[in-house]
């Protein structure tokens, strides 16, 4: 159930939200050539939106939740390179992650690109969620939120497990 405090999605939820996403961007009219995923929530949403608008997807590492089982925000730190098949990144792109929680991690990342690649004519981005404290307001969000609720998306329930607990699992059923 959720709370102002915690606000809890299943999977059909999420993808729900995804192709809302999908459908909000493609009535702006924009159209765009690349998407670039931030690792790690926007990988399942950046790879829905490269299969719907049969785009290529580049990947982009940056993380701030590491600590306490992602769940403490600390430094944000982008990786130095992106992984991706069709070569320098270049025209229109689409940067898409799950959440604009501080909006940090979308600022660094939009500010990052432009410097490193200079063949992006325009760039703008998408999020699932909006939280109102976040500096940034994506320019395709699902989801604007009044408050500041810890989401608890329907992978999370990984980030306390281990192969170990994997194996006992499969054991036990």
């Amino acid at each position: 159930m959720s709370t102002q405090t915690d606000l809890w999605v299943d999977w059909d939820e999420y993808h729900q939200l995804i192709e809302k996403l999908a459908l909000q961007i493609d009535a702006s009219g924009w159209e765009f050539d690349r998407i670039v995923a931030i690792a790690r929530g926007g990988l399942r949403v950046g790879d829905v939106l490269s299969r719907v608008f049969q785009l290529p997807l580049e990947i982009v590492s940056a993380s701030s939740y590491r600590g306490n089982a992602g769940t403490l925000q600390e430094d944000l730190v982008l990786s130095p390179s992106m992984a991706g098949t069709e070569g320098d990144l270049a025209g229109r792109v689409l940067l898409v992650d799950d959440l604009a929680d501080t909006g940090h991690t979308l600022v660094a990342l939009l500010e990052s690109l432009k410097q490193r690649y200079v063949g992006i004519s325009e760039i703008r981005s998408a999020c699932l969620w909006c939280k109102q404290r976040s500096v940034i307001k994506p320019d395709f969000v699902v989801a604007d939120l009044s408050s500041d609720p810890w989401i608890h998306q329907p992978f999370e329930r990984y980030d306390n497990m281990n192969i170990e607990d994997l194996r006992m699992g499969a054991q036990n059923s």
